[in-house]
């Protein structure tokens, strides 16, 4: 009893887990995740799983399509330059424009936020970014996971990560086997380095010492490089609502050099006219900097394109009228010839 009265009283908050600070970001919540409220949302924040119910009056034979991702180390220059609020659109559009490319609409997302200690102001604004996300992609915020683990941070890093979930119908599943030689290839604009290549963005300004106060073209560094991804959902299913399109890439790591072969067939190649598109200055730029080759740049960077549309050559003039309507930057970047076995990204 003695050694008792002299021993010192643990609990949660003493050893680093505020869980009043993390009711208080529930509440913060809450109506950031209302205004992503769609039909189907069939309880608000706070239970333990998020209940949706299917829009089975809209399908015959409804497939469910999911997709999880996370931000990568832009989360690093987000956490450098102490502006979070962007940083939650990338993170949606990711998971949500991997899901667009099988046809599915967007349903619900749900999202993962750990860090060493909660900040209830930075962790506000992430989850608001991923309100918009949610609101650009028209999913519902069903839930998600806030998670304070002392210890495996350094102070003022966290880590995200998330999911989506769409539905599709059956017959309308994308999945490029209509693919076939003299379709033509349409890139949607990106709006910058996306969410990829940041491991390698990063090393280029620590080689360099480069300050994310230095301006390219008028606007600095660091609001380039924070620019969130390009969320393609809605110009996609309005696509989708008048074009019989073949197949969608969307170009993340690995470039279009990794990404389009994976929905073509191996008697297929792609070639792609590097001169068809603009390249926002910040691909030149590093690639200057780093002293990048050609070949890595178009495998660890989307280059300009986020987005790959194929559709048979017919179709083409309609694909770029559709997307430019729906407040796109479009190209015709190539065509499908046939192959020689796997498939490959031919540039000219």
């Amino acid at each position: 009893m003695a050694n008792q009265a002299h021993s010192q009283s643990l609990n949660y908050k003493s050893a680093g887990v505020d869980i009043a600070a993390g009711n208080q970001l529930v509440d913060r919540i809450k109506p950031i995740a209302a205004r992503t409220r769609i039909p189907g949302v069939m309880a608000g924040l706070g239970g333990f799983g998020s209940l949706f119910e299917l829009p089975l009056d809209r399908y015959e034979q409804p497939i469910l399509v999911s997709g999880t991702d996370g931000v990568g180390t832009k989360l690093k220059l987000a956490v450098e330059l102490n502006r979070h609020e962007t940083i939650g659109i990338d993170l949606v559009a990711m998971c949500v424009n991997d899901i667009v490319v099988q046809g599915a609409e967007s349903l619900f997302f749900l999202d993962y936020f750990a860090t060493g200690k909660l900040d209830i102001e930075t962790a506000a604004s992430v989850i608001k970014g991923i309100g918009k996300g949610c609101e650009l992609a028209g999913a519902a915020l069903v839930g998600g996971e806030t998670a304070e683990m002392p210890g495996m941070y350094a102070e003022g890093e966290y880590d995200l990560a998330g999911f989506s979930v769409g539905i599709v119908e059956k017959s309308k599943i994308i999945d490029g086997s209509q693919v076939k030689v003299g379709d033509k290839l349409i890139g949607i604009a990106s709006s910058g380095a996306h969410s990829n290549g940041y491991s390698l963005i990063r090393k280029v300004i620590e080689t360099k010492n480069i300050s994310l106060d230095e301006t390219l073209n008028g606007k600095s560094l660091g609001d380039i490089l924070l620019e969130p991804t390009r969320i393609y959902v809605k110009p996609l299913l309005s696509l989708l609502a008048s074009v019989d399109v073949h197949a969608l890439a969307h170009i993340t790591g690995g470039g279009i050099t990794e990404n389009l072969p994976r929905v073509l067939a191996d008697n297929l190649d792609a070639n792609i006219k590097l001169n068809s598109w603009s390249q926002p200055d910040v691909f030149s730029w590093l690639q200057t900097q780093g002293n990048i080759s050609e070949a890595d740049m178009l495998t660890t960077f989307n280059c300009g394109l986020g987005m790959i549309v194929c559709v048979a050559a017919e179709d083409e003039q309609k694909t770029l009228k559709t997307l430019q309507q729906q407040g796109e930057t479009v190209f015709s970047v190539g065509e499908i010839v046939e192959g020689k076995g796997q498939a490959k990204v031919n540039y000219f």
